[in-house]
């Protein structure tokens, strides 16, 4: 080979190395630019959830999932602690706390049935209903409310999705899945 076509090989491959370099770099920039906004939406919704129940708590001096204990409670007297865990979606012992605390306010009741002394039902007294009358909505948070008003297949895709990006985590804890967003 001569030394023109050598130095014609030369150019082209350093010219394919340069090309090549800045296309990894936007490939990397275009990247970013798609995960910024998702970043943000996250950072928006729990922002958003956090103002939501910092409010709650500012006008009723409970936190928000108190809140929501006390308006399932209002919706169906007479749960069982392990029926209102359920209805919260939290941890049997997350719900016993909660009750614990609400109980020392003054805000709820228990009983235990008379046919089964096992069996503890739990009421809201009349302190308890006034708190959950003046409550900011939505008494559930920002987020399980919006998550109930999306449609079926939206709410799939979405499950699938989140699900995805949790596998993705280099740290998992299935645990947080059974604490109110209220509580820190």
């Amino acid at each position: 080979m001569d030394a023109s076509r050598i130095s014609a090989t030369r150019q082209t491959r350093a010219t394919r190395k340069s090309a090549a370099k800045p296309k990894a770099k936007s490939t990397g920039l275009r990247r970013a630019s798609k995960i910024t906004p998702v970043l943000k939406q996250f950072r928006e919704l729990f922002r958003v959830s956090q103002q939501h129940f910092q409010r709650i708590e500012t006008d009723c001096g409970v936190s928000g999932a108190q809140v929501w204990a006390l308006s399932e409670l209002e919706a169906r007297p007479g749960q069982r602690i392990s029926e209102l865990a359920q209805s919260l979606s939290v941890h049997l012992s997350t719900a016993s706390n909660l009750l614990d605390k609400l109980e020392a306010k003054n805000l709820v009741r228990r009983e235990r049935t008379s046919s089964d002394q096992r069996v503890v039902k739990v009421y809201l007294t009349p302190e308890g209903r006034r708190v959950v009358s003046r409550a900011p909505r939505p008494a559930e948070g920002v987020i399980p409310d919006a998550l109930r008003k999306m449609p079926e297949e939206a709410l799939r895709r979405l499950h699938r999705d989140l699900e995805q990006l949790l596998e993705l985590t280099a740290i998992r804890n299935p645990r947080a899945a059974l604490k109110p967003l209220a509580e820190p």
